[in-house]
């Protein structure tokens, strides 16, 4: 994956944290009768018209396309639910409230796909983004008290794109304290290639000439 060629860019690419976010369960409502699936992370149905299954979110993504079934909402994701998580957090400037892991992948992919089943979607997109924003401020506010004394940093209740955004930062700085602070700890390695081997010394040489 593209983040694991280079240790100093981001994990994983944000493409790469939605595929993650795209196993994800959530509510479908099918829209008729179909068997089960037999998928390679299990089994899902038998599907009956307007009886709600929980799937995969690529799967639901995927009949949803082509017009097999409407995609619950979350709870999390109606206005009053987000209206007191962004209170809450802009409340608490020190704390991050429990929200899904994949947040922001799950509602880019709803907005995406299933727009017509979202209520208040103006309202909801709005709301997210507004915690989003919140949310990242707190993340540089708090890595601003990161301090040559620092050895571990607790941030709980981070979702998946903002650990993503923040790890690779926060190693380069700790990295750089400790580098700073005790300097034979962290040592380039020397290369074996830049330097010739040298014979052992084994005192004055001998004339070996004939006489």
């Amino acid at each position: 994956m593209a983040g694991q060629s280079d240790p100093h860019l981001s994990v994983f690419s944000p493409p790469e944290v939605e595929f993650l976010a795209e196993d994800e369960m959530v509510e479908i409502i099918p829209k008729l009768s179909l068997g089960s699936l037999h998928m390679i992370c299990g089994d899902f149905g038998p599907f009956r018209p307007n009886i709600a299954s929980e799937v995969p979110l690529w799967l639901a993504v995927a009949l949803k396309k082509r017009g097999k079934c409407d995609i619950r909402a979350p709870d999390w994701m109606s206005v009053d639910k987000l209206m007191q998580i962004l209170e809450a957090e802009r409340e608490s400037p020190r704390e991050f409230q429990p929200l899904p892991f994949h947040y922001i992948e799950i509602s880019k992919l709803l907005f995406e796909h299933a727009h017509d089943n979202l209520q208040d979607i103006y309202m909801v997109r709005s709301l997210i983004e507004d915690i989003r924003d919140v949310r990242f401020h707190k993340v540089e506010t708090g890595l601003q008290t990161i301090s040559g004394r620092t050895h571990a940093v607790k941030l709980k209740n981070l979702s998946a794109m903002e650990v993503n955004i923040v790890r690779p930062f926060m190693i380069r700085t700790l990295q750089a304290f400790y580098k700073h602070d005790s300097p034979h700890i962290i040592q380039q390695p020397e290369r074996s290639g830049s330097r010739r081997p040298q014979a052992p010394d084994r005192g004055p040489r001998r004339d070996l000439r004939s006489r």
